[in-house]
């Protein structure tokens, strides 16, 4: 019996790339797909999934709030993070709110159906550098960790935006918050990190390898992002 796979990507172009993937397996099978947290959550109340491939920046939800919600209603239901961000950025707070595994678009076929299998069969799937971002997560004292690592899941996901220089009402926009919200969290996030103000935020992304392209700058061509 094939996996029955929901996919969940706000970029028909991945979402269409994964079809055909899936097509051409005699195991897979694109079962449904969601192009935002409204939607996703929508069809994992519908029906059992055999795994649920999740992209991190979708509209309407942050992924890292997406994977607590769905392991609320779906405990049992494996989650695989297929997403632009590298390792660096979200693999290790993924993992934590319940993904099974974390895949960046940049791999080839072979290796994403590879981890899809290993996921829906029950297992976990990290790369190397995932296994060793995980290994210092737990082995170093708090009081020598990154300063980015001790942000709370939103906190860093404003973090994130902020250094990329987006603003603080289209934050507010994005997540649905005041902007005093946002400021505030803004705030919270200087003083953890014992920084003056943003282009500090920006000069540490860029050192740590926490800069990347925003959502809508993923390449359009099927072959560049599957």
């Amino acid at each position: 019996m094939k996996v029955q796979i929901l996919v969940a990507d706000d970029h028909g172009v991945i979402r269409n790339g994964l079809r055909k993937i899936f097509n051409d397996t005699a195991d897979l099978d694109f079962a449904g797909e969601a192009w935002d947290g409204k939607s996703l959550l929508e069809k994992v109340c519908e029906r059992d999934w055999g795994l649920l491939m999740l992209d991190l920046s979708m509209p309407g939800r942050n992924g890292l709030e997406l994977i607590k919600l769905v392991k609320e209603v779906r405990p049992q239901l494996p989650v695989l993070v297929f997403t632009m961000h590298q390792e660096e950025q979200y693999a290790v707070r993924a993992l934590r709110a319940g993904a099974s595994g974390y895949l960046t678009k940049e791999y080839d076929g072979d290796l994403l159906l590879s981890a899809i299998r290993k996921v829906a069969a029950g297992g976990v799937y990290i790369s190397a550098k995932v296994a060793e971002l995980l290994v210092t997560d737990v082995s170093k004292p708090q009081q020598l960790a990154a300063p980015h690592t001790l942000l709370s899941n939103r906190e860093y996901e404003v973090f994130s935006r902020l250094v990329r220089g987006v603003t603080l009402t289209g934050i507010a926009e994005e997540f649905s918050l005041s902007i005093k919200t946002v400021s505030t969290h803004k705030s919270h996030i200087l003083d953890k990190m014992g920084m003056a103000n943003q282009s500090d935020l920006v000069r540490y992304a860029i050192n740590h390898g926490l800069l990347d392209a925003a959502p809508d700058d993923l390449p359009k061509h099927p072959s560049a992002s599957i």
